[in-house]
């Protein structure tokens, strides 16, 4: 309906200037909003407004030239100008009520439009190190992307899901040391682990898995272990060298294969615990990228090559550097160590150039707001190498600060202190978890409580959402019981007695829902729908508080039945999108 009152305005403005009333070079901008006072109509325009700077003429005079070219219409009832120039539509009572028959007809597919013109989107997301299993901090960043994903192909774009594997560099080394050390520490070497090793629970889980595969065959003495290492920072010395002091070690004394046996059994392991976590809690991706593969195809050194062409990469003490400064960023960057080792940043690199040659028409990167910094950098590879940098989108997750019983829960992924995603999920269950997420403006600060997640009152938002739901289900189920029937065709051509006010609010609601979808996918805002679903289900829960449903008049209650149908099923849409379902009973 609202793009339809938007092609009536078009056409009244063809007209206009066709006729010379208003100028022929102008281009209008329609921005047609829903009022939030009934009395000022269904619609609003501002039109008028906008125009009358290069027309020259009074808005007000300009709304009356709009008003009196507008095409009949019959789903508009009349059309009035208000205060300096606002063109109120009042839409005719048949044309509020049609929503219902259009939800019904729809079904599933109500909400859905070929806005997005199957524009081709990729969206990046988690892309957590496969250091650790996801945490709660990850579970954000998961639920958000998922959810951008959805909400984007509901209307019309080709979206393609993407998980960057950070399978190379210093970190995974770090890893696969990690578990060989506690390897060694089951078989009975006593050494002081680490400082800046990796100790959580599921590190010693991967030794023992190694120790059942390899049983002595991977043991040393400690003297070959520790001779000549940098001492650690507990004794006073630097834990980033003795950590990379261990890894040398690591990779003298277990040969090539030996290493790459121990790296692949600790990326395997805990890239499958990701996988599963992230099948789990409903989010699926249609590429797993290697950044190994970069390296393996030669496109590491091919953009490195290409940028030191273009003249952005210097020498200096025997590394490469990219003139990141050149680029809007706050230094430059190393890409290439005086050991000849390539940097993340080198990666990154072939990894943007990767992405826009596949010919994608945007390209979002969700990254943590921690991550902020990355985005000038990122834009400045880009460019540096002739690619289109205004393809790239850069949504910033914040933090998710779990609480529980009133206290806040420490995380760390080095130290192993924080709660597993698959934790959450346990605890509070998938929906509770995902809706809590989305509840909030991705770059707003955000609070999970887990003892409002895992209550069953109206005080828990996804409670009260799918009690909306489940309470239509039970409606039918009481229908069924007092052996009344229900006659959709019937509610059809009774829709006209939808006249309470409560009924006025969810035919509004629910003609909204479309537009909310085109919102939420354009501005990559998945709280929109939250928001909706709460508004939907509030203006239900009211309804159904102050109006019967199976009624004697049988006209009436078949409306009333329809109303309440495509409420459910809208219910059950919005929910689907971002991935929560909608349960019949509760």
């Amino acid at each position: 309906m609202k793009q339809q009152i938007i092609e009536l305005i078009q056409q009244s403005l063809n007209d206009l200037m066709a006729r010379g009333e208003l100028p022929a070079d102008i281009e209008p901008k329609i921005t047609l909003g829903r009022t939030k006072d009934a009395s000022h109509g269904d619609f609003a325009c501002n039109i008028a407004m906008t125009l009358a700077k290069p027309a020259g003429k009074a808005p007000r005079a300009i709304a009356e030239a709009i008003v009196a070219a507008l095409p009949t219409n019959s789903d508009v009832d009349k059309v009035e100008i208000a205060g300096p120039g606002f063109i109120n539509i009042f839409l005719a009572t048949d044309a509020v009520t049609a929503v219902v028959d259009r939800v019904l007809e729809a079904g599933d597919k109500y909400g859905r439009s070929t806005t997005g013109n199957n524009n081709r989107v990729q969206l990046e997301f988690v892309s957590a190190n496969p250091t650790g299993p996801l945490h709660v901090g990850h579970g954000r960043g998961a639920a958000y992307g998922s959810a951008v994903a959805s909400i984007m192909r509901e209307v019309g774009y080709d979206v393609e899901c993407e998980y960057y594997i950070n399978d190379a560099g210093r970190q995974m080394d770090i890893l696969a040391t990690s578990v060989w050390l506690r390897y060694l520490t089951a078989g009975g070497l006593e050494f002081d682990f680490p400082s800046n090793g990796y100790k959580g629970e599921y590190i010693l889980e991967i030794a023992e898995h190694l120790r059942a595969d390899q049983e002595e065959a991977l043991m040393v003495q400690t003297a070959q272990l520790i001779a000549d290492i940098p001492e650690d920072e507990p004794a006073g010395g630097d834990k980033e060298a003795h950590i990379d002091g261990l890894v040398a070690r690591a990779k003298l004394l277990l040969g090539q294969a030996n290493y790459d046996e121990v790296f692949a059994l600790a990326l395997g392991t805990i890239l499958g615990d990701i996988r599963s976590d992230l099948e789990q809690f409903g989010v699926n991706y249609d590429v797993w990228f290697s950044e190994r593969s970069l390296f393996d195809t030669g496109e590491v050194d091919a953009a490195l090559k290409g940028l030191t062409e273009r003249g952005h990469i210097f020498e200096e003490k025997g590394a490469q550097w990219f003139r990141a400064t050149e680029f809007n960023d706050d230094k430059d960057r190393v890409v290439r160590r005086d050991n000849g080792a390539t940097t993340y940043f080198a990666s990154d690199i072939a990894y943007v150039r990767n992405k826009l040659d596949r010919g994608f028409e945007k390209i979002i990167y969700i990254f943590g707001a921690d991550h902020h910094g990355y985005v000038p950098r990122m834009k400045g590879m880009a460019t540096a190498q002739g690619l289109d940098a205004s393809k790239l989108q850069f949504p910033l997750i914040q933090f998710a600060v779990l609480y529980r019983g009133g206290k806040q829960v420490q995380m760390s992924t080095r130290s192993g202190q924080f709660v597993t995603l698959r934790e959450l999920r346990e605890e509070v269950g998938v929906d509770a978890a995902r809706y809590f997420y989305l509840m909030r403006r991705h770059e707003s600060h955000m609070d999970f409580d887990l003892d409002l997640a895992k209550s069953q009152s109206n005080d828990n938002p996804v409670y009260y959402v799918q009690y909306a739901h489940a309470r239509i289900c039970q409606v039918f189920r009481q229908l069924e019981s007092k052996e009344l029937q229900h006659d959709r065709a019937n509610g059809s051509k009774n829709s006209v007695r939808l006249v309470e006010s409560h009924e006025g609010a969810l035919l509004e609601s629910l003609a909204h829902y479309p537009e909310v979808l085109e919102t939420a996918a354009r501005n990559l805002e998945p709280h929109l729908i939250t928001n909706y679903l709460r508004d939907l289900a509030s203006a239900f829960h009211t309804y159904y508080n102050a109006h019967h449903f199976l009624i004697d008049d049988a006209d009436l209650r078949d409306a009333r039945l329809n109303l309440c149908l495509a409420v459910r099923q809208t219910l059950a849409n919005a929910l689907g999108v971002i991935g929560v379902s909608a349960p019949t009973e509760m």
